[in-house]
């Protein structure tokens, strides 16, 4: 089963300083046929103006994943970490019992583009913690989450795995999908080709009751492929 989110009917919110789209229901957009997908609960396409960005906020037994397209994050959080998180590089918090930590962009000039994405964990109450790290720019497929830190990923308290897809066009990547799981692929840029469905810049696609999937690039093209429960 195929199901395309087009980018163009995710949800907006425009706050001045901030632009988002929603993937899924979050904030003041409610969409009830849109409410995540498995363990994946939040993408949110955000644009954040100059030296603006999230005050100090708080957050529960949730798994929050950045990850900046342009510009840097400034991340301060209550468990001490203080840091600077620029393009490319990948950003996991798990904020177990409770955390609070703000977010900001780091530059007074240029703009901030990132994805904030949540997933559910599968474990509740327990401490927070912080993980930062750059995976390149590498073709193919990279494991990003992993619920045991496999292959250098960084440790995701969910059975789920995420992966960077990077290919030039016309590339194909096949992609083998174990039985019972179900797969979300959010394509960042370019144009991709999935089993005939096609995805431009922002679309996503839930996948569910496949075994494996061709992937090819009409242009070039990057994409986030989460492998969930």
């Amino acid at each position: 089963m195929f199901d395309i989110r087009y980018a163009a009917e995710r949800g907006k919110a425009d706050f001045g300083w901030l632009q988002s789209q929603h993937t899924f229901s979050f904030g003041s957009y409610y969409d009830p046929a849109q409410m995540g997908f498995s363990a994946l609960r939040v993408i949110n396409d955000d644009r954040v103006a100059p030296g603006a960005g999230f005050d100090t906020h708080g957050h529960k037994d949730m798994e929050i994943l950045s990850l900046v397209l342009t510009g840097r994050i400034a991340h301060k959080d209550s468990a001490g970490n203080t840091e600077v998180l620029p393009a490319g590089e990948f950003q996991l918090m798990s904020a177990g019992k409770g955390i609070y930590h703000s977010e900001f962009n780091a530059s007074k000039h240029d703009e901030l583009t990132f994805l904030q994405i949540w997933l559910q964990p599968n474990q509740f109450g327990g401490e927070p913690g912080y993980q930062q790290k750059d995976f390149g720019q590498k073709p193919g497929l990279t494991l990003i989450l992993s619920p045991d830190g496999r292959e250098g990923s960084l440790t995701l308290l969910q059975d789920a795995l995420l992966y960077q897809l990077i290919l030039p066009t016309a590339a194909q990547q096949q992609l083998d999908i174990a039985p019972g799981r179900k797969v979300y692929i959010h394509l960042i840029s370019g144009e991709l080709d999935i089993a005939g469905h096609t995805l431009q810049s922002g679309d996503g696609i839930k996948i569910s009751e496949q075994t494996a999937l061709q992937l090819t690039a009409n242009t070039a093209a990057k994409a986030l492929i989460f492998d969930l429960p």
